[in-house]
């Protein structure tokens, strides 16, 4: 029988660890440290387990519970383990000494070492971001970003530099898994040159094996898959200037570690990259982008897609150990909802789990449970952690007062065979059986209102969501009768039954905004304030000199003729102080003039926008000329002169440019 999943969680008052299927105990032989501990982790082997109290670090085996080592390490305030667990990481806040100098915070520990001396390493880390030390999945080597460069060491011997990596403004790196060790860098976007991710093999590092540069990239997240032989860069800006988001704009590279392949992933929906994930097999990876609803794809090695989910709105996605189901989720703002799909029987989808308030979620090393919790500061109400089974059953439910954290003791999947997880289901915990018989049924949402009138039929196309069956969203800024959900619509106003009517546009004006124009008030240019005013000038003048002969033509109109109904207002006909007299016709809508000399013609438009190209070219010779250096796009402005001044003559321009 194979070894019970495991867990750890930590609490306001201290540090738990249960043993999970089929068990659901806490593990017997561990006492359960009390106080305020500031952090926890597991080595990623699963051999240890280690938490932070104020005088020391504590590291116990988890298979049994008893203590292996203690490092005396005040105020620890992050932890985390080398990957064979030879080595224990720990950070503690910036300091300085009695002469001003800063203490070195950030220290590396022999676990099994009980001597003084068993500091393999020191070093001063004042940021706690990116604060820990990366090492190779063989722990021969590490290394750690410094200004300008990215330092390695061997893992035995910290206090001497053994390689440079000398990237100019690398902000961050990662270390590929696998046997090939290569290494990725990214540098930032500065002083107008755009942003690059390059990859490098280890130690060899006089030229990238791939590299991709582009714009938009303030900071990246580097994903490597488990054999290192791909990279996604999920690259993301501070600012959106195009206004649409609030969080900035995100991009999806992938890069090969060979070389042979480097590429923009492209992306059919626009919206924000929610979330990017590697499949276990290295093979596939998915991604969930697009306003919401969102949808989900999954692509291959190259970045070609191969199966899409339904519009749903979702932000979280991740792949069972085994690489068999994928969950796709929406926490944080959304309802909690998870998706399970057996990918091996063509992406079908096997249950919806109600998961809600989450803000974790993580599959079991068996590949057959999933863990979702409720963890304060984010809601410091209903804390607690849930173990759910593929099949959507709850399997074991506990409430935990101002839970912190939780995380699943790591375990290779060569401990947990998957064989078939619906043959036989398992039995749930007491305590799941007891949370659904308390638990409330679903109350049916009541709705929007609804008229009489419209009660009992299906909601028309144009209102539903996109999600739902309603027409697909264009984000052009216009609105189609394709489109009517869309956020732009026509400003007129539909009359049922009545003929539609022939919309008149200005140049330039979108479809469905603005306001519509009668047949004959095209305005090809735009006019300039003097230019409007002289027209409306022009236009009183025209409509004063033709009321008396207006007049004149209406009196001569015979007896026996009936009049139309004259202007009305506030919807009722307006009354003649005499009713023999008729009411004066409305003055014709004079017909639009040519525009005088005082406007320019599109012929002078374009030679003032060729002139104003010569001025720009000369302004960047003469800065060239004082010794500035000058961008690839100026230089390029520059050897335009020639072609912008045979424009000039072929439109006929004399005077000096």
């Amino acid at each position: 029988m194979a070894a019970p999943t495991q867990l750890a969680f930590r609490t306001v008052k201290g540090v738990g660890i249960l043993d999970a299927s089929p068990v659901y105990e806490p593990l017997a032989g561990f006492e359960r440290p009390e106080g305020n501990l500031r952090c926890s982790a597991y080595s990623p082997d699963g051999r240890y387990f280690a938490w932070a109290s104020p005088e020391k670090v504590t590291i116990i085996d988890p298979s049994v519970g008893h203590v292996v080592s203690t490092i005396p390490a005040e105020n620890v305030f992050e932890l985390g383990f080398s990957p064979l667990g030879t080595y224990l990481i720990t950070w503690q806040r910036p300091s300085k000494d009695a002469n001003g100098d800063a203490v070195k915070n950030l220290k590396v520990w022999q676990v099994l070492e009980t001597e003084e001396d068993r500091i393999v390493g020191q070093y001063v880390q004042k940021s706690q971001t990116g604060w820990n030390i990366q090492y190779s999945a063989d722990e021969k080597l590490c290394a750690r970003v410094v200004t300008n460069e990215v330092q390695f060491y061997q893992s035995d011997n910290l206090s001497k530099v053994w390689n440079k990596l000398r990237v100019e403004g690398v902000a961050d790196f990662a270390l590929s898994p696998g046997q090939n060790l290569s290494v990725a860098v990214f540098i930032p976007e500065r002083k107008g040159q755009p942003a690059a991710v390059k990859v490098f093999l280890v130690p060899q590092f006089g030229s990238p094996v791939s590299q991709k540069t582009f714009f938009k990239g303030d900071k990246v997240q580097l994903k490597w898959n488990n054999s290192g032989t791909s990279l996604i860069v999920l690259a993301q800006t501070d600012v959106d200037k195009t206004g649409k988001s609030y969080y900035g704009e995100t991009t999806l590279y992938l890069l090969s570690s060979s070389g042979q392949f480097d590429s923009r992933v492209h992306l059919d929906r626009e919206g924000p990259i929610h979330d990017v994930s590697w499949s276990p097999t290295s093979k596939e990876f998915g991604v969930v982008y697009g306003t919401i609803p969102s949808k989900t794809t999954i692509f291959n090695v190259r970045g070609v897609p191969k199966h899409s989910f339904p519009l749903t709105p979702r932000n979280t996605i991740l792949f069972s150990p085994h690489g068999r189901f994928v969950l796709v989720a929406g926490f944080g703002n959304m309802a909690g909802q998870m998706d399970i799909y057996d990918m091996e029987k063509n992406y079908t989808k096997i249950t919806t789990v109600e998961a809600a308030n989450s803000s974790v979620c993580e599959w079991s090393p068996d590949g057959q449970t999933i863990l979702t919790a409720t963890t304060s500061p984010r809601l410091r109400v209903d804390n607690g952690l849930r173990l759910w089974h593929v099949s959507g059953a709850l399997l074991y439910n506990e409430d935990i007062n101002e839970l912190y954290d939780v995380c699943w003791r790591p375990q290779s999947t060569t401990q947990h065979p998957l064989g078939d997880p619906f043959n036989p289901l398992p039995a749930p915990h007491a305590s799941a059986v007891a949370y659904l018989s308390t638990r409330k049924a679903p109350v049916k949402p009541a709705g929007a209102y609804r008229p009489p009138g419209a009660r009992g039929t299906s909601t028309p196309l144009a209102f539903r969501r996109e999600d739902q069956g309603g027409a697909a969203y264009v984000p052009d800024g216009t609105a189609t009768g394709g489109a009517l959900n869309g956020p732009a619509r026509s400003r007129r106003r539909a009359v049922p039954g009545a003929e539609p009517a022939e919309e008149f546009l200005p140049p330039g004006a979108a479809p469905g905004g603005g306001v519509a124009l009668p047949p004959g008030a095209d305005q090809s240019e735009k006019l300039s304030k003097s230019a409007a005013r002289n027209k409306k000038k022009r236009e009183a003048r025209k409509l004063k000199e033709g009321q008396p002969e207006e007049g004149a033509n209406d009196a001569n109109q015979p007896r026996g003729e009936k009049k139309k109904d004259g202007p009305r207002k506030n919807g009722q006909q307006q009354k003649q102080p005499n009713g023999n007299k008729a009411a004066p016709a409305p003055a014709p809508v004079p017909e639009p003039e040519p525009l005088d000399d005082g406007v320019p013609s599109v012929h002078d438009k374009k030679i003032r926008g060729l002139l104003k190209k010569i001025r720009a070219i000369e302004d960047l010779k003469m800065r060239l000329a004082g010794g500035e250096k000058l961008e690839d796009t100026q230089m390029k402005k520059i050897q335009t002169e020639d072609s912008v001044r045979k424009e000039l003559d072929g439109l006929g321009y004399t005077g000096a440019a």
